[in-house]
């Protein structure tokens, strides 16, 4: 086992706290993630690479986990990573493919509409590229896929974990069960599955809930000793956690099927009365959240939809 890992931690202006980025040290000096950009961070992440013998230019390539922005914020900061590879959907968001970003825009004026969501919660909308001050611009140079192994570092498996974000990747040493998780396993909070528009314009949204219960059911099987997070603490209890986090879930559908019992509704009434103190400051994070609970109940055949006026209702079938 020639690679090693060391934990780099850095502040973000985020309700999540503070990230982590990973120098994995083999064939190449790699760091897995890139913080957020802010001075703070930076200043923090120059601080611990001394601290571990190295300064930004010893990078050599830059691997990541997904798009958010507090995991690809100071990319442009390492002048000789000459690659910076991830899924491909991440170059969307590195190049600010304009397109996509309008398609976006277009996807949550949509959702919003049809769920029922008053017009005074729709300024989430004006702000939707906000966090991108947050973000590093860049371009791929080439793209993980399952099964893929990671350039210089040939004992790390990549392991899609789509569900927190549609470009969510981790990596699995098996040969001691280390798995680096980006924000797919956190030890003490549960991963918002987000609501994101199709890569592709003709198809179905994706359903991020059953792809984040899919693909923690896939980690089961891995064989997993010790869980390298995003956020929070390094641990080892990885079987407990995916159990925890899939009860969890599922309580929390139950708790949606109740509310349909009374009768039919949106999905922003239902969102109402699940977060009643939350909803009005966090409407998208709350919004992603009851939608994957619906679209876990209906794919499990408990509840089906239709279209009255312009707003969806969701039943007991």
């Amino acid at each position: 086992m020639k690679d090693t890992i060391s934990q780099i931690t850095i502040p973000t202006p985020f309700a999540v706290g503070d990230t982590h980025m990973y120098l994995l040290k083999g064939d190449r000096l790699s760091l897995i993630d890139a913080g957020v950009k802010t001075e703070q961070a930076w200043e923090a992440c120059q601080q611990q690479l001394k601290e571990h013998g190295y300064g930004p230019e010893d990078i050599e390539q830059i691997i990541l986990t997904h798009h958010h922005p507090d995991h690809i914020g100071l990319i442009e900061q390492f002048p000789r990573a000459e690659s910076m590879i991830a899924h491909k959907n991440v170059d969307l968001w590195l190049t600010r493919d304009e397109p996509f970003f309008q398609r976006y825009t277009q996807f949550f004026k949509y959702v919003f509409t049809v769920g029922g969501i008053p017009e005074y919660l729709h300024g989430f909308l004006d702000h939707i590229r906000a966090p991108l001050q947050f973000s590093g611009k860049g371009k791929l140079t080439s793209v993980l896929e399952e099964g893929d192994y990671l350039p210089g570092h040939e004992d790390w498996q990549v392991i899609e974990t789509k569900g927190h974000a549609q470009s969510h990747l981790s990596f699995f040493r098996e040969i001691d069960g280390a798995f680096i998780a980006g924000d797919h396993l956190l030890y003490h909070i549960s991963p918002n599955p987000l609501m994101e528009p199709p890569i592709n314009p003709k198809e179905e949204r994706p359903k991020p809930m059953l792809g984040y219960r899919h693909n923690l059911k896939k980690c089961l099987d891995l064989g997993i000793n010790t869980v390298y997070p995003g956020h929070g603490e390094i641990f080892n209890e990885a079987e407990e956690i995916i159990a925890k986090r899939l009860r969890s879930q599922e309580k929390r559908a139950e708790k949606v099927l109740h509310l349909l019992k009374e009768k039919s509704q949106t999905p922003f009434q239902l969102c109402c009365q699940i977060f009643p103190s939350r909803y009005e400051n966090q409407i998208d994070l709350t919004m992603s959240e009851t939608i994957g609970q619906l679209d876990y109940l209906e794919d499990e055949g408990m509840i089906g939809k239709r279209l009255e006026g312009e707003y969806i209702y969701f039943y007991i079938k």
